[in-house]
């Protein structure tokens, strides 16, 4: 009876553990919350009915949310402490945690990665300690809240590396490799069964994937998980693509390849569609949804929409109104 028993919790043991290993992420970066929240800036469901954005997002199907980490943010958001109240909030919705460090105290992408204001002075030895101390103090406090971050980002689009000129991957690979390696090694010591992943921007073009992937492989750095970015509006506008369905087709194949290539999944992290077009958006956002679930062999474990609350001088939300528009219903969890 004994063995009867402890071959059914065994079973239910690898029951839970695939059915874990399958679930499909669809999710937001919403670190743009507490901004709103400061500004009092005022959300609602189509029901005409306030709300948070967390709680909104989670009404909306979401299971996942990501939220950005700046070093020292002038105005305190999106600072490790603003990062902790939303990701509690989060937590509290039932949604998955990803982690986004931008190791800069402001915006950081493919055109501009600027050294934190504290650290402009440093060496690159003493960049590497920042590093890992920052993603340890960061990591640890969230821990210590009763935070579980399944993902983590270590640097936000670093296509061209982080924490220029020192990072730089045209100049310096060697030391981008380190420097991602520091925040790699110090992420794995404060959560050792989340997702490390370098994230870089444009999935339609694998050119740019093999520089930064060969690179960080030949100086022996790790990573869980490549993170991509999907926005149509910007291939297009790059000269990158000439349609959407251009960019949808490539993304699905250099997922596939990047996959097989680096022996990782391959998730997207950001995408974004022209919140004044909202139909084609969620015809869009659906497509891109059926195809990473699909047609990737399982490896492209979820898709996050950036900022879909953003209203404004950014075009690619997914907002009118102060109210999700009908790209938000392709994101309804199956």
């Amino acid at each position: 009876m004994k063995k009867i028993t402890t071959l059914l919790i065994a079973t239910v043991l690898v029951m839970t553990v695939a059915a874990q290993e399958t679930t499909f992420w669809l999710g937001a970066d919403i670190s743009g919350t507490s901004e709103l929240e400061h500004h009092g800036v005022k959300l609602y469901n189509n029901a005409g009915q306030e709300r948070d954005n967390i709680t909104l997002m989670a009404e909306l199907g979401l299971n996942a949310a990501r939220f950005r980490v700046w070093v020292n943010p002038r105005d305190g958001e999106c600072d490790m402490h603003d990062v902790l109240a939303m990701a509690q909030r989060a937590q509290a919705q039932g949604m998955a945690i990803m982690i986004d460090f931008h190791y800069s105290d402001w915006w950081a992408d493919p055109g501009k990665q600027n050294i934190p204001a504290r650290w402009r002075h440093y060496n690159y030895e003493t960049m590497k300690r920042a590093v890992a101390m920052h993603t340890t103090k960061t990591l640890k406090l969230l821990k210590d809240n009763g935070i579980d971050v399944k993902w983590i980002q270590i640097g936000n689009e670093t296509t061209n590396g982080f924490l220029w000129p020192m990072g730089r991957v045209p100049d310096n690979m060697e030391q981008y490799a380190g420097l991602t390696q520091a925040g790699y090694r110090a992420a794995k010591k404060v959560y050792p069964k989340a997702t490390c992943i370098v994230h870089l921007d444009a999935a339609c073009d694998i050119d740019r994937y093999h520089t930064v992937f060969n690179g960080l492989k030949k100086h022996k750095t790790q990573w869980d998980m490549i993170g991509v970015s999907v926005y149509p509006y910007w291939d297009m506008e790059a000269g990158l693509t000439k349609s959407e369905d251009e960019t949808l087709e490539r993304v699905i194949e250099n997922i596939n390849t990047l996959s097989a290539e680096y022996g990782c999944p391959v998730m997207i992290v950001e995408t974004g569609y022209e919140a004044r077009r909202p139909e084609a958006g969620k015809a869009f956002m659906a497509r891109l949804i059926d195809a990473a679930r699909n047609r990737t062999n399982g490896n492209c474990p979820g898709v996050f929409y950036w900022a879909p609350e953003a209203e404004g001088l950014y075009p690619l939300g997914a907002f009118q109104g102060h109210r999700p528009t009908v790209i938000m219903d392709a994101f309804k969890a199956k």
